[in-house]
């Protein structure tokens, strides 16, 4: 079974759900066409990792060929609605402007109210208009997830980790935004974040729940958790990197947002770690400031690489890129979902500034 034959599945069970709920949605108000529209072009953007490290977690787990087997695409692709959930919300959090190369759902409704020249504050509008758009998403991730077609049995063994999976990452989201707020974190309190807002939620739970879902036993279980973490960790650490030196082209965000929203990364961390006390007071002064130009990015870029923060963190990447790959060599899964996941583990960590 091919990438490609994988994404259209997934593609096909996503956009099918939403098409079923448009009627009922638009039956309440035809004012609601804007939200669903919202959600259309957030869902036409975006790789799937979730839901192909879930399907290929199922099928490691013994599951069948996606061709086969009734409903794994549709509780496979229940993922991408919890993430455009976090996406949603996350862009409300950090007041990001864009999302995929357009502007963020709350930019859309705020320049819709001022568009239509309503009343009261137009960003206050768009921050609670797409905090309930984030709201839907979540509530149709597990509609979409129990009306998939799975059997009872599949479905309550993958829901504890569905459940589990949107604990984690609504607590690593606090976390992330507690560690902006205290400005004085660790490398390892950065990492606690990475590992509770993303890398367990992008890889490792979606394998778990996936191998669950085709009643996986524990030592293939833990074999794919022992390869999703570290590369969970990895595909972060990864994110946070092209956050400052990423290609807007490629990120579908503006060069050095993360610098501008004040993220406390394990990239900032190691350059506060290293830093002169000179560097690191114009790191804390310039580091959140939304008016930051691209001189300003440019001057705190020069300070990641002088300090050797940008080095040590391409090294951690490979480290435990490393360990994720070496866990896979020796996990008992089929040859077809060991290659899979060789290729997506590419795919998760091997872009490049």
């Amino acid at each position: 079974m091919s990438a490609g034959r994988v994404r259209k599945e997934i593609d096909g069970a996503l956009l099918d759900f939403v098409d079923r709920q448009r009627p009922g949605v638009l039956a309440i108000s035809d004012q609601l066409a804007p939200m669903l529209t919202a959600l259309d072009e957030l869902l036409a953007g975006g790789k799937r990792l979730r839901p192909a490290f879930c399907y290929w977690g199922w099928r490691a787990a013994g599951g069948e060929d996606i061709e086969a087997a009734r409903g794994i695409a549709a509780a496979a692709a229940s993922l991408e609605l919890l993430q455009a959930s976090a996406l949603i919300h996350d862009d409300v959090m950090d007041a990001s402007d864009t999302r995929r190369g357009q502007p963020s759902v709350h930019r859309r409704f705020e320049a819709a109210h001022r568009e239509q020249g309503w009343r009261g504050g137009a960003a206050p509008f768009g921050e609670g208009a797409a905090i309930l758009l984030g709201d839907l998403c979540l509530a149709w991730s597990a509609e979409m997830f129990e009306v998939s077609g799975l059997d009872p049995e599949s479905l309550r063994r993958g829901r504890r980790v569905f459940d589990l999976m949107r604990t984690e990452v609504i607590c690593g989201q606090y976390l992330d935004m507690l560690e902006g707020a205290r400005g004085a974190g660790t490398v390892d309190d950065a990492l606690t974040v990475v590992e509770y807002k993303s890398a367990k939620y992008t890889i490792e739970r979606p394998l778990h729940m996936g191998a669950e879902l085709a009643g996986g036993g524990p030592q293939v279980v833990d074999a794919l958790r022992a390869y999703g973490r570290p590369l969970g960790i990895a595909f972060q650490l990864r994110d946070d990197v092209l956050g400052v030196f990423g290609d807007p082209t490629e990120t579908g965000k503006p060069a050095g947002d993360d610098l501008r929203e004040g993220k406390r990364t394990v990239l900032v961390a190691f350059t506060l770690e290293r830093a002169t006390p000179a560097q690191a007071e114009l790191v804390e002064s310039r580091l959140g400031d939304p008016a930051l130009d691209a001189e300003g990015v440019a001057q705190l870029r020069t300070i990641i690489e002088d300090t050797g923060a940008l080095a040590a963190c391409e090294e951690m990447i490979e480290r435990y890129t490393a360990q994720a790959r070496s866990a896979l060599q020796v996990a008992p899964i089929a040859a077809e979902a060991r290659s899979a996941l060789a290729e997506l583990t590419v795919a998760a960590t091997a872009r490049r500034v």
